[in-house]
């Protein structure tokens, strides 16, 4: 025998079905954790360097060098510096590279911090083959490796102020690609030829050699490669 559904049963179910239609679908949860990703990052090795030796541009080329990489991995919204000194020059007043790149906190593309401030960059970073990642989040080529790209043009002492004197130290202020001049060089794995602190300097190990020609970066284990920090 069939069964008469009443008029008030036929109301209640209309009524529950209408509202399991408006309830809300659950939020999708983003893979990135809350520390990581491309969107919190503030510090990367660039992936690339000019590809015209230590003639970037400048100051300006470089930071639009930087900029441009991070934008093709949605981080462009920051404010990218390049941490690079320039020397006193043409009636130009010396750059610090540590007076560019803002007050930090700084962290890789993976959420894991390399300084907390200036001081703690130059004092006692978290920077090491490992966490001096690029942009897209791989390691960089370090001592050991084939092609080894461990040379990160700085320009800069340890404490991260330019160099005085007439010797060129930044390949004509990031402006040459020939055989005359030379920049100051890190090793971002803190690994080199001895034990001192040079070797293990992060931004102020050597000097490079034969000139600021892509090929004479790649003589000392180059790429012509830089350190990009969010100054915002």
């Amino acid at each position: 025998m069939d069964r008469k559904i009443s008029g008030a049963g036929i109301g209640a179910a209309l009524a529950i079905g209408i509202l399991l239609s408006a309830a809300p679908a659950p939020a999708q949860t983003s893979d990135r954790s809350a520390g990581g990703g491309s969107a919190s990052m503030s510090f990367f090795i660039t992936s690339v360097g000019s590809g015209k030796g230590a003639d970037l541009g400048g100051l300006e080329g470089a930071d639009r060098h930087c900029r441009q990489l991070a934008q093709a991995v949605g981080a462009g919204n920051r404010d990218w510096k390049a941490y690079l000194s320039t020397q006193a020059a043409d009636g130009r007043p010396a750059v610090n590279a540590r007076d560019r790149i803002g007050a930090g906190p700084w962290q890789n593309v993976k959420g894991q911090v390399i300084a907390r401030s200036v001081e703690d960059l130059h004092a006692n970073n978290g920077l090491t083959k490992q966490t001096g990642l690029t942009e897209t989040g791989e390691m960089v080529n370090g001592r050991g490796d084939t092609p080894n790209t461990h040379d990160i043009l700085t320009g800069s002492q340890p404490d991260g102020t330019a160099f005085g004197g007439a010797e060129d130290r930044t390949c004509g202020n990031w402006t040459r690609s020939g055989t005359e001049g030379a920049a100051m060089v890190g090793h971002h794995d803190r690994i080199g030829l001895g034990d001192d602190p040079p070797a293990k300097s992060w931004n102020s190990s050597h000097l490079t050699r034969g000139g600021c020609s892509q090929d004479a970066l790649k003589g000392t284990g180059g790429a012509g490669l830089l350190y990009c920090f969010a100054a915002d």
